[in-house]
């Protein structure tokens, strides 16, 4: 969160374990494991083993390109003079939402499972989807507080 005089931001990143370079070690050496079982198992005559690894494969593959290709969502509120610029990344997609900051209406979440509601001009939009409960009834007071205050 930074705050200068006329612009507050909020950034919120999906929580990924692995950065893209262990992810593809990772993968490799599962896929260097699996393989190498396979071919044991392929020596002593078994090859059914290779079937059911290259299937394990796939399905590992389809679940690492899964977790890749949204391990660099995020989305990003930005209130500035005039705007209120909302940003979601997802899967490498960018939407960007722009409300007025003096007609936006904020719906607080009334269950820890519920995201933020900001509407206005008869666009509605969810926002604090990788943020935690108590991290979001804290943006949504702080985004009310500013609006109201009327510097924006």
């Amino acid at each position: 969160m930074r705050r200068d005089l006329d612009r507050r931001e909020w950034l919120w990143r999906r929580n990924c374990s692995l950065t893209p370079r262990q992810t593809v070690a990772a993968w490799a050496m599962l896929c260097v494991l699996s393989l190498a079982v396979a071919a044991v198992f392929l020596l002593h005559g078994v090859w059914q083993v290779l079937c059911f690894t290259g299937v394990e494969l796939a399905a590992v593959t389809a679940a690492f390109l899964c977790y890749a290709r949204h391990a660099s969502d995020y989305e990003q509120v930005v209130l500035t003079s005039g705007c209120l610029v909302v940003e979601q990344a997802n899967a490498g997609k960018i939407a960007q939402t722009r409300f007025v900051p003096s007609r936006t209406r904020i719906g607080m979440p009334e269950h820890a499972g519920e995201l933020i509601t900001l509407e206005s001009g008869g666009v509605t939009l969810e926002v604090g989807r990788y943020a935690l409960a108590p991290q979001r009834t804290a943006f949504a007071s702080e985004l009310r507080m500013e609006l109201l205050a009327g510097r924006f």
